[in-house]
């Protein structure tokens, strides 16, 4: 296996070996379920960094990396007599086929709409055998950072029909909230867990005019952060060429300094 040819069995055994008990690696060994966790978040977000910066040869390496995650998974599930790779691939192809009648089996859909309220409602009778859930919020992953949650709190509960009709009224109830907002600022006497819960429904709000714009809230602040890490670099930059300390410009200057960054 050594000197076979790159595959997914080979990577299993790669896998077998760091874990081996007397002549692993001392790290991997270490590991468990736990601790791998924000190693696998790591590689995801790595992986989306790749994506969304067009730089494909690192999205061929990251991919590698997050597949190792799922095959060290697979290895700690088989030493626990939990499960093995096999029963991975196995689950997710029967739910893809099953999730996708409309090409596995004899059922047809008209649009794309119907497609995915169909995948929506399957997920949906997987909740229920599994958990008996009483809400369709129950299994929402508590460990999603806070963008991905609201929005898939917001997915869940406008597929039973509880949402806005169109983006307009969206983007009119984040206006309603950042006037809250306003509201508390100038508050006689501020009370700053009030200022605090309007700033969250502000947040939660613009999560939802994303999600309407039928765009992904966390790539949407992810690419923003990118943007001004680019703007306040120039600044930085400029600084260090004029042997400038940046603490010592003022406002106006560093705002000018911006928008020539922003003109670039």
């Amino acid at each position: 296996m050594k000197d076979a040819p790159a595959s997914i069995d080979k990577l299993v055994w790669i896998m077998s070996k760091l874990r081996d008990p007397k002549q692993g690696c001392p790290w991997d060994l270490k590991q468990n379920f736990q601790s791998i966790v924000p190693h696998t978040l790591e590689e995801a977000y790595e992986v989306a960094e790749a994506i969304e910066t067009n730089d494909y040869q690192e999205l061929e390496q990251e991919l590698g990396d997050l597949l190792f995650q799922i095959v060290f998974y697979a290895r700690l599930g088989q030493e626990q007599n939990r499960f093995d790779f096999s029963d991975v691939v196995s689950a997710i192809c029967e739910k893809l086929m099953r999730r996708h009648p409309h090409i596995f089996a004899e059922e047809s859909f008209a649009n794309e709409a119907e497609v995915l309220v169909n995948w929506e409602n399957e997920k949906a009778k997987e909740r229920l055998a599994k958990n008996q859930q009483r809400s369709v919020l129950d299994d929402i992953p508590k460990a999603l950072p806070a963008l991905s949650q609201a929005a898939k709190i917001q997915k869940r509960c406008a597929h039973v029909g509880f949402d806005w009709d169109n983006i307009i009224d969206v983007l009119a109830k984040v206006k309603e909230e950042v006037n809250e907002v306003e509201v508390e600022l100038n508050a006689a006497t501020v009370n700053q867990k009030l200022v605090n819960e309007e700033i969250g429904d502000l947040l939660f709000a613009v999560v939802n005019l994303a999600r309407h714009a039928k765009q992904d809230p966390e790539k949407l602040l992810r690419q923003a952060s990118r943007k001004f890490t680019k703007r306040f670099q120039y600044i930085e930059q400029h600084h260090f060429q004029q042997n400038l300390d940046i603490k010592q410009s003022s406002i106006e200057y560093l705002e000018s300094l911006w928008l020539k960054a922003k003109a670039q």
